[in-house]
């Protein structure tokens, strides 16, 4: 995924800056960096955040940086941000999203002009150059955004940092957040809301899709109004949000607890606790819990001083062993009990096969496991939210594909097993149950997670729950 944060303020700004990006660890574990302008020009820090926290690579450098304005990223892929010298002027640029036309868009840059890329591992191209690259085929910012916005086929969310403001434009079917907040000092850019909160700004406004804004240690301008039609990932609640975030009015714990609640009201399973995975499962569990007064425990504690986020390593392999190194049971406290089990969502399936059997193993009797996702059917074209190469890495395919007698699942053939009330999405979900070794399964629905949102259906993505774009 990543995050992004910039500020534009009447004072330096190194330390808020710092701040603000690092409060944005949590969606992304390669790459972190920080640009800023003053009166020694762009000065830009990026470091290599895969083995440490953001905050402890960047200590060193702080002293000497300096700016009144500035912008920072962590990334989950490429290092940004990027500084750029064109036509437009000098400027760093970083972004969130997905480009999935990247090569046409080369081709069709290389046509347009003598343009050229600097090549990253295996002949790729650092995805935040072409949008720089887009950008800059126009004779302003604001339709260099727009013409960017226009041509990538994805999504991309955009800072630019000039000497003098801050231009922010959110990506065009808004499916990642940008808010922006404000302070007696002068304006702030983020991705999460809860990035400023102790940082002395309050609220302004969500960016809607599309929407362009430049900010300066003084003013807030609209320069492009948004488009209607939205299309906000619903993940961003359910898993990638941090609890304290708000999106377009609505918090993610608030969302996670009534997403337990919703999940309890279809369910009628008796147990002797309600557990929930670390970290994000835990509040759709303490919502389950509150709903079906059934006492909310925890079979084991997650580890987090040498372990704070098990998607780190790029290897599925290592990242597997680590969800289950940093979970440390109390069989005292599990042992002989029938346990509901929630987890945010089952992608693969592997390290959710994982952890039930580790609670085998301390004594549970028995797991049932209420995922607060809807069976994921499609990889996402937009945020990198699986890191499958194939869809049919997913789980829910692999099982289709058993029960159809095919190699492949087409897309036409997955939405026979979206319907909740269908026959053959029991037969798939019977099936998962019994590969994973759950007592019993059962997902949320998609009417109910939408509800548990609390946003018009019609402005969420749920595209990989039933690909509907």
């Amino acid at each position: 995924m990543g995050g992004f944060f910039g500020i534009a303020s009447k004072s330096d700004c190194v330390m808020k800056l710092f701040f603000g990006i690092d409060y944005h660890s949590h969606l992304g574990t390669r790459r972190g960096g920080m640009a800023l302008y003053g009166e020694e020009g762009f000065q830009r820090v990026i470091h290599n955040i895969q083995n440490a926290p953001f905050r402890t690579k960047f200590d060193a450098d702080l002293d000497n940086l300096k700016g009144n304005i500035g912008i920072g990223c962590i990334s989950d892929n490429e290092a940004q941000p990027l500084l750029i010298n064109s036509i437009l002027g000098s400027y760093a640029i970083s972004t969130v999203g997905k480009i999935n036309n990247l090569d046409e868009l080369r081709e069709e840059c290389f046509k347009n002009g003598r343009v050229q890329f600097i090549e990253m591992n295996k002949g790729l191209i650092n995805p935040t150059e072409m949008v720089a690259a887009l950008i800059n085929q126009k004779s302003t910012i604001v339709e260099g955004l727009k013409y960017a916005q226009e041509k990538i086929d994805g999504s991309m969310s955009i800072l630019l940092l000039f000497p003098d403001r801050i231009y922010a434009s959110r990506d065009k079917y808004g499916r990642t957040p940008i808010i922006v907040g404000k302070s007696k000092s002068g304006y702030c850019v983020t991705f999460e809301s809860s990035a400023y909160q102790n940082l002395g700004f309050s609220y302004v406004k969500d960016l809607g899709p599309g929407e362009i804004v430049s900010i300066t240690n003084k003013e807030l301008t609209v320069l492009s109004e948004p488009n209607k039609c939205m299309k906000m990932c619903s993940f961003l609640w359910t898993y990638y949000g941090y609890p304290t975030a708000t999106y377009e009015g609505h918090n993610v714990e608030v969302m996670r607890y009534k997403c337990g609640e919703l999940l309890r009201k279809r369910d009628n399973i008796e147990a002797d606790g309600v557990a929930g995975v670390p970290d994000s499962g835990v509040p759709h569990a303490i919502g389950y819990s509150n709903a079906a007064h059934i006492p909310y425990i925890r079979p084991f504690i997650k580890y987090t001083p040498t372990w704070p986020r098990s998607f780190t390593p790029t290897s599925q392999a290592q990242r597997n062993l680590i969800a289950r190194m940093k979970l440390i049971a109390i069989p005292e406290l599990v042992k002989d009990k029938k346990l509901i089990l929630i987890d945010d969502s089952i992608v693969r399936g592997t390290q959710l096969r994982e952890t039930v059997e580790y609670l085998y193993d301390a004594g549970v009797k028995e797991v049932h496991v209420r995922p607060a996702c809807p069976p994921i059917m499609f990889s996402c074209k937009y945020l990198n939210f699986s890191r499958s190469t194939s869809v049919m890495d997913l789980m829910t395919r692999k099982v289709i594909a058993d029960l159809e007698q095919v190699e492949v699942v087409s897309d036409e053939l997955a939405k026979e097993y979206i319907d909740p009330d269908s026959p053959k999405y029991k037969l798939m979900v019977d099936e998962i149950c019994k590969r994973m070794n759950f007592d019993t399964l059962q997902y949320h629905r998609i009417d109910d997670l939408i509800e548990s949102i609390g946003i018009e259906p019609c402005k969420l993505c749920t595209y990989c729950f039933n690909g509907k774009e």
